[in-house]
Formats: C-alpha cells, sequence, structure tokens
C-alpha cells in the first residue's frame, strides 16, 4: 500500500510540475533565437502577444484559460488527495480526487490541442517559418501523466 501510495503522490506531483513548466516556461513556439509563449514574444526583449487583448486572440486567450485552469485543478486536487487519506473511512475510494485530476487532465487536452490547430491565428510574421517548443511538449506530457494520475485515484481505495 505504501509502494502505491508513493507512485500515486509521485506521478501527482510530476503532473503538478510539468504543468507549472509548461505554463509558465516562454518556449511554446520556437523559431531561430526568437520564441513566444501564451503571454510573451522574446527576441532580445520581450514584449506582450501581438494582439492578445483583442477578440481575434480568442484561441489564445483559451488556451491561456484552460492551461492556468489545470494548474490549479492539479494543485487543489492534491490537498484534496491529502485531506482524503486522512478523512476517508477504510475501503472507499478517492473519487472526488480522481474527478478533479481528470478535469485537470481534460483542460491540458483542451489547451493543447487549440494551440496546436490555431497557433498559426495569433503569431506574426517572423514566427510562421518556426516549431513547437518544449512548453508545447511537456503540455502533452503532463496530459498521460495526469490521466494515469486520475485513473490510478479511482483505482485505489483507502486501507489500513
Amino acid at each position: 500500500m505504501l509502494i502505491i501510495l508513493a507512485f500515486i503522490i509521485l506521478f501527482h506531483v510530476i503532473s503538478a510540475t510539468l504543468l507549472f513548466i509548461a505554463t509558465i516556461n516562454n518556449a511554446w513556439w520556437v523559431a531561430g533565437n526568437a520564441y513566444t509563449d501564451l503571454w510573451y514574444t522574446c527576441n532580445s526583449s520581450c514584449s506582450a502577444v501581438q494582439n492578445s487583448e483583442s477578440h481575434t486572440a480568442g484561441y489564445l486567450q483559451a488556451v491561456q484559460a484552460t492551461m492556468i485552469l489545470a494548474t490549479i485543478l492539479s494543485c487543489v486536487g492534491f490537498f484534496v488527495f491529502i485531506l482524503q487519506l486522512f478523512r476517508l473511512k477504510q475501503g472507499e475510494r478517492f473519487v472526488f480526487t480522481a474527478v478533479i485530476q481528470l478535469l485537470s487532465c481534460l483542460c491540458v487536452m483542451i489547451g493543447a490541442s487549440i494551440y496546436a490547430a490555431q497557433h498559426e491565428s495569433f503569431q506574426t510574421e517572423e514566427f510562421k517559418d518556426g516549431n513547437y517548443g518544449y512548453s508545447f511538449v511537456l503540455a502533452w506530457i503532463a496530459f498521460p501523466v495526469s490521466l494515469i494520475s486520475g485513473l490510478m485515484y479511482l483505482i485505489l481505495r483507502k486501507r489500513k
């Protein structure tokens, strides 16, 4: 039981860490020495993503919202798990924690999918010939890790 509990906590912490790095770091799209994330475009200096506050950047705002929500849900899920660890009766499942973690997983998938499909709609010409950066890849890696974590919470029962 202790080994399973350690793996679940490890998966959850890895998931939250990947989400924090992917959301905060500035390498969702890389073109030469210039790179962009969900908020800033950086070359030798950083500036806000062009037209990010306008209605034409709705896709970018959706990615920002879902990635922030995924990170928050993952952190809340961890705290709920710790509370349930001490409050649940023996033999009950961690269903509430699993639902929160699976919602986090869904938000990551939605955000990364929108970014993959619509990244050209909110990028300037200097970024048209770039590639996906490591933050985008970390977001996609966080998706299966949080999915596995959520499924492990569904399967796990509280024991002595």
